[in-house]
């Protein structure tokens, strides 16, 4: 969408180690990413590591950038700019106007969301989004997708909801948010305690009656690949009970959105383990009082990530009927079908995008 968009924007990686640096033009990063710590801890270094950064690639530009815009953690209240109690960065507490600060030095719009909200966005205008679409004309499939949910695994369970271009945000900076949906295996807590890599090595460890708390997600997967002694079924039902909550909530929030679903994530090196028992649960059932078995979703839900599975798609869609009392015919689609894949721009990447279109369509606004 701004693929020829000569306008600059400063963007940012923010962690809670270390804060990289770039700046995007025409969805291309122009200049070699500046990494500098975080200092998390203490706010007064925090600030001004962002003064530090902005301005050592603001120096860098052929032009001057049009505005700063970058993903944070929250809570926050993203429209202003104000950054809540966070608790990866310590040093934030009390309310912290992170945006009206960088707005008062650089004298230029910043722009501030979430991760889940700004990789979704990064992929529905620059990533899954069209190239999905440019595949499936390619292929002659006579439809195209405008909504896109995008869900990121990780520290979290993040999420976030485009429909026709526009990034859903909420009145209160909350819409799309899918991290506190309730738990389907455990009721009276949220859907990330299941979605999230504490979520595996939590598993891991109660089913395979071990203590280790220096398990990590990688040493499981090493596990459940054959590559590291352990409890294989204890590693494999990890990432199983991971892969059916997310499922479940992504269900949830397909009934609303009605997209294809794009993954990212460091957790999605697992995929192979993750995806059948997601999948399953997309393409579940659920029961009547009547006796009646309904699918789970209204739309059949397709791993675009497996062979064929896209081609296969295109030649069960459509039908030609006839119109009564005439000798016309028009296509008829009476499958409704929706894609699951995996990022393929990369988490970070998507992000970057999705914060440089999401500061473009607001200055454009």
């Amino acid at each position: 969408m701004y693929d020829y968009d000569n306008r600059i924007v400063l963007t940012l990686d923010a962690g809670g180690t270390n804060m990289v640096f770039s700046a995007i033009q025409a969805n291309k990063e122009i200049v070699a990413p500046y990494r500098l710590p975080a200092y998390p801890d203490d706010l007064k270094k925090c600030l001004q590591t962002l003064v530090d950064g902005f301005t050592h690639i603001r120096q860098q530009l052929p032009k001057a950038p049009v505005a700063i815009s970058f993903a944070f953690p929250g809570p926050a209240d993203y429209k202003n700019g104000i950054i809540h109690d966070l608790p990866n960065f310590p040093s934030f507490r009390g309310g912290v106007p992170l945006g009206p600060f960088l707005q008062e030095h650089f004298q230029i719009p910043v722009f501030i969301n979430n991760d889940g909200n700004l990789f979704a966005y990064g992929e529905a205008l620059a990533g899954a989004l069209p190239a999905l679409n440019s595949r499936l004309k390619e292929l002659g499939y006579g439809k195209t997708y405008r909504n896109l949910i995008g869900i990121t695994f990780g520290t979290g369970f993040g999420s976030g909801v485009v429909i026709n271009n526009h990034l859903l945000t909420g009145d209160n900076d909350c819409g799309g948010d899918v991290w506190v949906f309730r738990n389907k295996l455990y009721p009276e807590k949220i859907a990330e305690e299941s979605v999230s890599i504490r979520a595996i090595t939590r598993v891991y460890r109660e089913r395979a009656g071990v203590q280790d708390d220096n398990l990590t997600p990688q040493d499981i997967f090493c596990i459940a690949e054959g590559d590291a002694p352990g409890n294989r079924d204890a590693a494999l039902a990890s990432f199983a009970q991971f892969g059916e909550v997310a499922g479940d909530a992504i269900a949830h929030l397909l009934t609303f959105a009605d997209g294809i679903v794009v993954i990212g994530g460091g957790i999605m090196g697992a995929a192979k383990y993750i995806m059948p028992a997601l999948i399953n649960e997309l393409n579940s059932t659920l029961n009547t009082f009547s006796g009646d078995i309904l699918p789970r979703l209204q739309m059949q839900v397709i791993d675009a990530m497996a062979d064929g599975s896209v081609e296969r798609a295109r030649t069960e869609m459509q039908r030609t009927i006839t119109i009564p009392n005439t000798t016309k015919t028009i296509n008829y689609n009476p499958h409704k079908r929706t894609f699951i894949m995996k990022t393929a721009l990369g988490t970070s990447k998507a992000i970057s995008l999705g914060a440089y279109a999401y500061a473009l369509h607001a200055l454009g606004n």
